[in-house]
């Protein structure tokens, strides 16, 4: 046993519930992963976005094994993520259900247009990074996919970013007096 000077780590495997529950502490943004365009459009939701490196740019997702945008992606060697807003809280509620719009579809509902490498962005979106997938691992029911930016596509003066905190979707608070978010993360 470890004493971690909260919890004692005995069991190989922890209670899933209280696990999960202890990640969601974590806030993240939230993402529609799109692949193809046009006819040919996939999106899902996801709130795994990682930078992973500046030179050369890479950016982490993870997503289900058998996830539907997964042989697409791997087929098509290549995906677009894009960095949803408050006011698109909907988009992410409707593309994270089983029966969601694909095609000209999910083109349409999103507002998104065909970019530089044949994927579905988002123009309102607070960020779009275009990415060839530079390498994938498996990681027990989830895909590591590690995307290569070729384009990125930033919205300056957007709207705040949508947060998934503790199960729920979560505001940022109001802005800091400088003095007191001078410190950076390590």
């Amino acid at each position: 046993m470890t004493d971690t000077g909260g919890a004692l780590l005995a069991e190989p495997t922890p209670d899933l519930a209280a696990y999960r529950a202890a990640m969601g502490r974590f806030p993240t943004g939230v993402t529609l992963l799109t692949q193809g365009s046009g006819d040919d459009t996939v999106v899902t939701t996801v709130n795994s976005l990682t930078s992973v490196s500046l030179n050369p740019t890479l950016l982490l997702v993870s997503v289900r094994t058998d996830a539907r945008i997964l042989p697409r992606v791997r087929r098509g060697g290549g995906f677009a993520v894009n960095v949803l807003s408050e006011a698109q809280r909907p988009l992410a509620e409707e593309f994270c259900r089983h029966e969601r719009p694909e095609g000209q579809a999910a083109m349409l509902r999103t507002g998104a247009v065909e970019g530089d490498l044949g994927h579905a962005v988002i123009p309102s979106a607070e960020a779009s990074f275009e990415c060839e997938l530079y390498d994938e691992h498996e990681a027990g029911d989830h895909v590591l996919l590690i995307g290569r930016v070729i384009a990125l596509h930033d919205c300056a003066g957007a709207p705040d970013p949508l947060l998934f905190h503790r199960g729920g979707y979560a505001r940022i608070g109001p802005a800091q007096p400088e003095s007191a978010s001078q410190g950076r993360a390590a």
